[in-house]
C-alpha cells in the first residue's frame, strides 16, 4: 500500500463507502494507504488535485449594484419613482416656458427622490452586513493536525491540506480536522464532545470497531470522529474519509446556502406588496375617472353630420389636470409608510432586548406575532445543557431500606441548591462523596488532570466530562463531615479570582483529595464499563475506589456499606431490590452511575508506583476486572441534562396561546419522551405512539402521514434528528401554511434557523454559527423569553395595524379630497408638497407613537392569527372608506365655505375682507375670462395684503387662504384619527388618550410642525398657504371633530358584531 494507484479517480467518499460499517482493513484498501506508514508527499499532492483543500467553499460576494437595484423592486417605489419622474418634467418643462423656473417647483420631486435614496441607503446597509453563519462555520475547522507522512509524522501540518486517506493522530483538545474512521485508540478510552453536531448531551465514546448498519444517524456512527467537534479524553489514530464540503459540516455549510436560497417574505411584507399592486389599479383607475370628468376643459369638438370636427385641444389645460392625477398619485401613496414601520420594529427591537432577545432581522418582530409552530431543540434550549445529579440513593440502617436523596439545582453552581432530606453524612454517604470526589478522569487545559468547574460569561460550566463535574457539584453540596473544615470552606468565595479563567474552588472536592494521595488509575474500557483509583490514605493503607454503570459494579461487588458503616454481605435479594430501583429510576431517563469501594488489594495493597513488583499487573487492562471485584457496594445517584425550570410554565403558556411545541433533537428517544413529559410537552400518561419518532422512522412515513403528525393536536417529538431531518420537518409545516419558529444552539441545528420564518438561536450556548444563521438570539438562554417575544410580536403587529390603517385612512380622505375638488371643477384644494409634507412629516409622529400601544391584557389567550388573514379587514375597508370621504368632503367642504360663505354656524369668516362668489361660479371657475361684471377685493392673510389686477387671479393666488384652510382640516382630522386608531372597536371612553403620552405627545409635535409651516414666512412661501385667524381656526376644529363621532358610531358596530361572532362560536361548540 502507499500508491495512489493506477485509476484512482474522485469519488464521493461519503455516499459509496461507509466507512463506518466496514473494518480497518477494508478502509485501508479503500483509501490504498497503511496506517502505519501514511501517504507519501507525492500521493498526498496528487490527491490533493483530485479532491481539493480541506476547506469550506467561499460563496460569490452580491455585487453592490445588484443591492442597489433590489431597494428599488417594490411596488409603492415603483410608483413613486415614476410620480417623481412625471413631476420633475412637469416642473422642468413649466420653468423652460417661463424663462426660469421657481425652486419651489422643485421641492416636490426632490423629496420623494430623498425619500428613496434613503430607503435604498438604509436596505443596502443592513443587506450588505454578510452572511457570516459560513464564516463561522469556517472558524470551527481546525487550523493544523498530526499527520503521518512517509511513515513519520508531521506535527503541526496545515489542517488544509488533509486529504482523503491520510493517517492523524488526534488527542485531548484537539479540534477534529475532518471526517475520520478511527483506526486504533492509543488509550483505553476515547471520547469526543460532538454536541454541537448531533445535539447529544453527553461526550461520546468512539471505537475502532465497524457497526453493523450502512443506513445509520451520526449518533450511532461511534467509530467516527467528525470534523469541527473536540476530543475530551484519550487519543487515537485514525483514516480521514472525507474532506472539505463532503465533511459532515460541509454538508451543513451546503444546506445553510440552500436554506438560504429559500428565504421568503415576511407575512407583512406579503401583504403590503399586494397592498402596494392594489393601489397601482386604485390610482389608474382613479386617475382616468378624473381625466374622463374633466376632458372638456382640454379637449372639445363639433358634430357636423355626425361627424366630429374643429377639433380643439388644450395643452395648457391637459397639463393641468394631469398634475392633478400626480397629486392624486402622492395622497393614494402612504410615503411615510416605509419609514413609520421601520421606526416601530426598531422600537419593538428596544423592548425585546430589554427581555433578553435580541433581534437580528427587523420584519422577525412583526413574524412572531403570527408564529403558529415553535421547533424547539431539546439540548441547551429547554434543557440546561448542564448535566445535574437529580437523585442520589444510599442503604439505611439495613438492606431491606434503600435512603432517597433529591438534589436541587439544574447547573453547574455549586451555591445554588440543596440536598432535599440530608442533614448529616451518614459513613456511607461519605464513602460515596469520597468516590465522587476522588474518582475522576477527565482532564482539563494546563490546570490538572481531573475534573471541574469554571466560571465566566456570567456561567458555571464544566472543565472536563460534564458528569464528572456535576458529581463535583454533588459533593459541594453535600459537604464533609468535619463541621469546622465545612464552616472554612462555606465562608470563602468559591470563584478563584486570582486567575484568569476563573476556576470555581470547590472546597469540599479538595478536603476528601487532600485526605488520600492517588497512586494508580485504572482507565474506563467499554467492556467492565467502570473506572477505578488506587489511593493511599492516611494511615498507610491502600484503598480502590470504583466508579461506573449500575449493572456492572452490582455484578463484581459482594458486600454493601450501610449507613452507619457496617459492611454486611451482598444477597440475592438485596441485589435485586438494587435492580429493580435501577430500573425505576432509569424510567424518568436518568443515567445511572453506582459507587463502590475495597479495602483489600492483595498484592496492590503496598502499590507505592513503577518500581512496585506489581506495576505488571496494571500495565495490562485486562486485569482490571480482577482488580476490581470483591467491591463494597455504597450507593448510586441519577444524573441528567435537566430542564430549565421556566420552560414549564413557557410551554404552558404557547399551548394557551395556541401555539404547537415540536420538539426536535439529536438526543435518544427515551431521554428525550421523560424530558418532554417533565415539561408539559406530553402529559404523564399520553400514548406516544403517533408523537414521538426518531428522525429516520418519522421521514420513512409517507409525506401524508408526516403533515397529519405535525399538524395534530398538541406536541410532537422527533429524536435522534440529523440536520437534514429538521431541515424537512420545517419545510413541511411552512409548506403546510405555519408560521415557523425554529430554536437551536448547535451547528447542526444551523441550516433550519435558516429555513424556519423564525430562526431563534441560544445567545450563552449557542455556537456563532447558529446565532449568524438566526434571526434572534436570546441573551439568556432562556426558551421563556420566545413566549415573551411572541407576546411583544403580537402587540407590535396589532399596533402597526393600527397605524397601517390610521394613514391608510388619511390618505383615502386626501383621495376623496382631490377626487372631489376635480368632479366638481373646482380649484385645486392641496398641492403635492403639501401632501408630501402631511404624509411624510406631519403624520410620521402620531403613526409611530400608535408603536406603543399598550397591549391587549389577553394578548397571549387569542389563537396566533393566520398568514393570510386580511391586513384590511371588508368592513375595517369600508369603515375608512366613509371616514377617508368625510376627509374629502370636509376639505373640500371648507374651500368652497370661504369662497361661498361670509360666515358658517355663527362664526364670521368675512373679516379679512375676501369677496364672496356663488358656488356655481367656484365650480366654474375655468371660464372666469368670459364673465364681464366679474370683480374681487382684495384681502388681507397674516401681514400680507392680497390684490388682483385680473379678477381670475382670485382662483389662483387668491386661493391661498382656502388652500390653508383645507390643509390645517386635513391635519386637525389625521389628528383626531390618531384618536381613533387607539382602538380598533374599543370607544375613547373606554380607552381614553392619556392610555398612550407618547402619542398625545406625538400630536402636539406635528400640530407644532403645522404652525411652523403657517407662521415662518419662507416656509409658507415654500408650501403656498398663509397664518389664519382664531375664527379660521375654530371654524377647522368644528369641521374636523365629527371623525371621532363617525368612528365612535362604527367602533359600536363592531363591537356588537364581535359579540355576535363570540355567541355564535359559543353555540357551535355547546
Amino acid at each position: 500500500m502507499g500508491s495512489l494507484g493506477k485509476g484512482f479517480e474522485k469519488l464521493d467518499t461519503r455516499t459509496l463507502f461507509p466507512a463506518w460499517s466496514r473494518s480497518v482493513k477494508n478502509c485501508e484498501e479503500q483509501f490504498n494507504v497503511d496506517v502505519h506508514s501514511g501517504l507519501s508527499r507525492e500521493e498526498a499532492e496528487e490527491r490533493c488535485k483530485i479532491y481539493g483543500y480541506n476547506e469550506l467553499e467561499e460563496q460569490p460576494d452580491h455585487p453592490l449594484w445588484k443591492l442597489v437595484l433590489e431597494q428599488f423592486d417594490d411596488m409603492l417605489v415603483k410608483i413613486l419613482l415614476v410620480a417623481a419622474m412625471i413631476s420633475f418634467a412637469l416642473a422642468y418643462f413649466d420653468g423652460h416656458g417661463e424663462g426660469g423656473a421657481d425652486i419651489t417647483a422643485y421641492v416636490e420631486p426632490l423629496v420623494i427622490l430623498t425619500i428613496l435614496i434613503l430607503n435604498a441607503i438604509v436596505g443596502v446597509w443592513q443587506e450588505s452586513n454578510a452572511e457570516r453563519a459560513l464564516e463561522a462555520l469556517k472558524e470551527m475547522q481546525s487550523e493544523h493536525a498530526k499527520v503521518m507522512r512517509d511513515g513519520v509524522f508531521i506535527p503541526d501540518l496545515p489542517a488544509r491540506e488533509l486529504v482523503p486517506g491520510d493517517i492523524v493522530e488526534l488527542r485531548v483538545g484537539d479540534k477534529v480536522p475532518a471526517d475520520m474512521r478511527v483506526a486504533y485508540l492509543k488509550t483505553s478510552t476515547f471520547r469526543v464532545e460532538q454536541s454541537s453536531l448531533t445535539g447529544e448531551s453527553m461526550a461520546v465514546i468512539k471505537t475502532h470497531h465497524a457497526i453493523k448498519h450502512d443506513d445509520v444517524e451520526l449518533q450511532a456512527k461511534e467509530c467516527i470522529c467528525f470534523a469541527g467537534t473536540t476530543v475530551v479524553n484519550g487519543s487515537s489514530v485514525c483514516i480521514v474519509i472525507a474532506t472539505g464540503m463532503n465533511t459532515e459540516i460541509g454538508k451543513i455549510q451546503a444546506q445553510i446556502q440552500e436554506a438560504s436560497l429559500q428565504d421568503e417574505d415576511t407575512p407583512l411584507k406579503k401583504k403590503l406588496d399586494q397592498f402596494g399592486e392594489w393601489l397601482t389599479i386604485v390610482i389608474g383607475v382613479i386617475c382616468l375617472i378624473v381625466w374622463i370628468i374633466n376632458y372638456k376643459y382640454f379637449l372639445s369638438w363639433d358634430i357636423v353630420n355626425g361627424i366630429p370636427r374643429n377639433i380643439k385641444f388644450s395643452f395648457e389645460k391637459c397639463t393641468y389636470y394631469f398634475k392633478i392625477a400626480v397629486a392624486l398619485a402622492v395622497a393614494a401613496i402612504p410615503e411615510g409608510l416605509p419609514a413609520v414601520i421601520t421606526t416601530c420594529l426598531a422600537l419593538g427591537t428596544r423592548k425585546m432586548a430589554q427581555k433578553n432577545a435580541i433581534v437580528r432581522k427587523l420584519p422577525s418582530v412583526e413574524t412572531l406575532g403570527c408564529t403558529t409552530v415553535i421547533c424547539s431543540d431539546k439540548t441547551g434550549t429547554l434543557t440546561t445543557n448542564q448535566m445535574s445529579v437529580m437523585e442520589m440513593v444510599v442503604f439505611g440502617g439495613n438492606v431491606g431500606s434503600f435512603r432517597d436523596f433529591f438534589v436541587e439545582g439544574t447547573t453547574y453552581d455549586p451555591t445554588v441548591g440543596k440536598i432535599s432530606g440530608l442533614h448529616d453524612l451518614s459513613s456511607n454517604l461519605e464513602s460515596l462523596a469520597e468516590v465522587a470526589s476522588i474518582c475522576n478522569d477527565s482532564g482539563i487545559a494546563a490546570v490538572s488532570n481531573e475534573a471541574g468547574v469554571a466560571f465566566a460569561n456570567h456561567q458555571f460550566r464544566a472543565i472536563g466530562i460534564p458528569t464528572e463535574a456535576a458529581l463535583k457539584v454533588l459533593v459541594e453540596k453535600m459537604g464533609v463531615p468535619d463541621r469546622e473544615a465545612m464552616e472554612r470552606i462555606r465562608k470563602e468565595d468559591i470563584i478563584d479570582r486570582k486567575l484568569d479563567y476563573l476556576i470555581v474552588k470547590l472546597g469540599c472536592c479538595d478536603w476528601y483529595s487532600k485526605r488520600v494521595k492517588k497512586v494508580a488509575l485504572l482507565e474506563f474500557d467499554r467492556g467492565r464499563k467502570s473506572m477505578g483509583v488506587i489511593v493511599r490514605t492516611h494511615n498507610g493503607a491502600n484503598k480502590l475506589l470504583v466508579k461506573g454503570a449500575v449493572e456492572n459494579i452490582l455484578e463484581r461487588s459482594s458486600y454493601v456499606q450501610l449507613s452507619d458503616g457496617t459492611v454486611v454481605t451482598l444477597d440475592g435479594a438485596t441485589r435485586e431490590r438494587l435492580l429493580t430501583k435501577l430500573n425505576a429510576m432509569s424510567s424518568k431517563a436518568l443515567r445511572c452511575l453506582a459507587f463502590a469501594y475495597k479495602d483489600d488489594l492483595g498484592n496492590l495493597s503496598s502499590y507505592d508506583g513503577e518500581g512496585h513488583p506489581a506495576h505488571a499487573v496494571l500495565l495490562d487492562p485486562t486485569n482490571y476486572s480482577t482488580i476490581e471485584s470483591g467491591l463494597v457496594f455504597v450507593g448510586m445517584v441519577g444524573l441528567r441534562d435537566p430542564p430549565r425550570e421556566e420552560v414549564h410554565k413557557a410551554i404552558y403558556d404557547c399551548m394557551e396561546a395556541g401555539i404547537r411545541v415540536v420538539v426536535i433533537t439529536g438526543d435518544n428517544k427515551n431521554t428525550a419522551e421523560a424530558i418532554c413529559r417533565d415539561i408539559g410537552v406530553f402529559t404523564e400518561n399520553e400514548d406516544l405512539k403517533t408523537k414521538s419518532f426518531t428522525g429516520k422512522e418519522f421521514l420513512a412515513l409517507s409525506e401524508v402521514d408526516c403533515r397529519r403528525i405535525l399538524s395534530a393536536k398538541g406536541g410532537a417529538l422527533i429524536s435522534r434528528a440529523e440536520p437534514k431531518h429538521k431541515q424537512e420537518i420545517v419545510r413541511m409545516l411552512k409548506d403546510a401554511g405555519e408560521i415557523v419558529a425554529m430554536t437551536g444552539d448547535g451547528v447542526n441545528d444551523a441550516p433550519a434557523l435558516k429555513l424556519a420564518d423564525i430562526g431563534v438561536a441560544m445567545g450563552i450556548s449557542g455556537t456563532e454559527v447558529a446565532k449568524e444563521a438566526s434571526d434572534m438570539v436570546l441573551a439568556d438562554d432562556n426558551f421563556s423569553t420566545i413566549v415573551s417575544a411572541v407576546a411583544e410580536g403580537r402587540s407590535i403587529y396589532n399596533n402597526m395595524k393600527a397605524f397601517i390603517r390610521y394613514m391608510i385612512s388619511s390618505n383615502m380622505g386626501e383621495v376623496a379630497s382631490i377626487f372631489l375638488t376635480a368632479a366638481l371643477g373646482m380649484p385645486e384644494g392641496l398641492i403635492p408638497v403639501q401632501l408630501l409634507w402631511v404624509n411624510l412629516v406631519t403624520d410620521g409622529p402620531p403613526a409611530t407613537a400608535l408603536g406603543f400601544n399598550p397591549p391587549d391584557v389577553d394578548i397571549m389567550r387569542k389563537p396566533p392569527r393566520k398568514s393570510d388573514d386580511a391586513l384590511i379587514s371588508p368592513y375595517v375597508f369600508l369603515r375608512y372608506l366613509v371616514i377617508g370621504l368625510y376627509v374629502g368632503v370636509a376639505t373640500v367642504g371648507i374651500f368652497a365655505i370661504w369662497y361661498t360663505c361670509p360666515s358658517f354656524l355663527g362664526i364670521d369668516l368675512s373679516t379679512d375682507g375676501h369677496s364672496i362668489i356663488p358656488f356655481s361660479r367656484l365650480a366654474s371657475w375655468g371660464e372666469c375670462h368670459t364673465w364681464d361684471d366679474f370683480h374681487v377685493n382684495s384681502f388681507t392673510a397674516g401681514s400680507r395684503l392680497f390684490t388682483f389686477e385680473n379678477p381670475c387671479d382670485y382662483f389662483s393666488t387668491g386661493k391661498v387662504k382656502a388652500m390653508t384652510l383645507s390643509l390645517s382640516v386635513l391635519v386637525a382630522i389625521e389628528m383626531f384619527n390618531s384618536l381613533n386608531a387607539l382602538s380598533e372597536d374599543t370607544s375613547l371612553l373606554v380607552m381614553p388618550p392619556w392610555v398612550n403620552p407618547y402619542l398625545l405627545l406625538a400630536m402636539s409635535v406635528s400640530f407644532g410642525l403645522h404652525f411652523l409651516i403657517l407662521y415662518v414666512p419662507f416656509l409658507a412661501k415654500i408650501f403656498g398657504i398663509v397664518p389664519l385667524s382664531f375664527n379660521e381656526w375654530l371654524l377647522v376644529l368644528v369641521v374636523s371633530f365629527p371623525v371621532i363621532l363617525i368612528d365612535e358610531f362604527f367602533k359600536f358596530i363592531g363591537r356588537q358584531l364581535s359579540a355576535a361572532e363570540r355567541r355564535s362560536r359559543k353555540l357551535k361548540t355547546a
